[in-house]
């Protein structure tokens, strides 16, 4: 009988460690385009908003703090789209029984590198941290984890669970539909790749619409195949997305059981499980050619001073511009929010009888 890894990295430490991260030269020089978002509301108070709203829709106290810290660490890292934006999903989803809001995952197969889990249709986040942390523990002791789990839900961004292994000194790989690599360098420097399979994440496609704003016409299309301004999100660089979205559902789906190509339930569609199956992997790189810290940093010290096609904007590795907005946020002591996504919160409080926290101005 397996419970919940004792292991558990919270919003704020991992947070703590990868805030002072970004190069003095990327702080000079990388800036952040925040028109529009003139209401602040501190950490702690969304994620006791979103904690009270997540456990009026039926979930215990343990289990909604665990999905209101990724929630948080999306909007933190400004990726929006995954933060405050998905909360009504996820309600939605304990609302109508489709997602339990208590329980612990289980393990089906257990071996010295491996894991088979089922989710037993909990949280996302929940099965995400469950399996992240077995994966850690594995590559601990075997110098590789790989842990897949079926019977999960949508779990945030991948990033938030790639971090906690590279919190660690460990690499970490994963995918759902979006692709994430966390790989450790020196002096707490990383590299964070976040990305969707697709052009752009659905979630952003949301965002804009929400915000009343147009999307680039390369983002999205129609049944049809034609380029639209809101709709289907198009692969990414075509061929090449396709293969990687094929690999990730090999990884997630296949390899796991869970639901896979058109047996996934649509995007948002709160009348059936969503049976989601997802990949966790953590590396020791000790356990390969030593110095990976420091080569790793060399790599990204190399790539951050190459010449700009754009002489005002620096070169930036795979998770700079998130800790540009971290550094952002801790300078306005709170995470920065859009007046129609404050009007969204107060919808859902209402809903949620959930009273709004104090708002600021920037």
């Amino acid at each position: 009988m397996f419970s919940l890894p004792r292991m558990r990295l919270s919003f704020g430490s991992i947070s703590q460690r990868i805030r002072d991260q970004l190069p003095t030269f990327h702080r000079r020089s990388y800036s952040i385009d925040q028109r529009g978002y003139d209401y602040l509301l501190t950490i702690n108070e969304v994620k006791d908003f979103m904690t009270a709203c997540i456990v009026n829709a039926g979930a215990d106290e343990q289990h909604a703090s665990m999905l209101a810290d990724v929630l948080i660490a999306a909007d933190y890292r400004g990726h929006y789209s995954h933060g405050l934006n998905r909360l009504d999903m996820y309600i939605n989803d304990l609302n109508g029984s489709f997602c339990k809001g208590s329980g612990v995952p289980t393990v089906l197969s257990d071996k010295a590198a491996t894991a088979w889990v089922d989710g037993e249709n909990l949280l996302g986040p929940v099965v995400g941290n469950f399996c992240m942390d077995l994966a850690i523990q594995k590559a601990q002791t075997a110098g590789v984890g790989w842990v897949v789990a079926k019977g999960s839900n949508h779990y945030g961004i991948a990033g938030h669970y790639a971090m906690q292994a590279s919190a660690v000194g460990l690499l970490a790989t994963m995918g759902t539909n979006p692709l994430s690599l966390a790989a450790p360098a020196v002096n707490n420097d990383s590299f964070v790749l976040d990305m969707a399979t697709t052009t752009v994440a659905l979630g952003k496609i949301e965002l804009a619409d929400r915000k009343n704003e147009k999307i680039p016409t390369s983002w999205a299309a129609d049944n049809g195949g034609r380029v639209v301004n809101l709709k289907n999100v198009l692969n990414l660089a075509g061929y090449k997305g396709y293969g990687l979205a094929t690999m990730v559902e090999v990884f997630c789906g296949i390899l796991s059981g869970a639901n896979y190509g058109k047996h996934i339930r649509r995007w948002k569609d709160s009348t059936k499980v969503a049976n989601l199956g997802q990949c966790f992997v953590a590396i020791d790189p000790n356990a390969f050619a030593p110095g990976f810290p420091e080569r790793m940093q060399d790599l990204m010290n190399d790539l951050r001073q190459s010449l700009s096609v754009e002489k005002d904007k620096p070169v930036l590795v795979a998770g700079d511009p998130e800790k540009a907005h971290m550094k952002y946020c801790d300078s306005l002591g709170g995470i920065p929010y859009h007046a129609n996504q404050i009007t969204f919160m107060k919808e859902i409080g209402k809903r949620q009888n959930v009273p709004m926290p104090s708002i600021k101005k920037v």
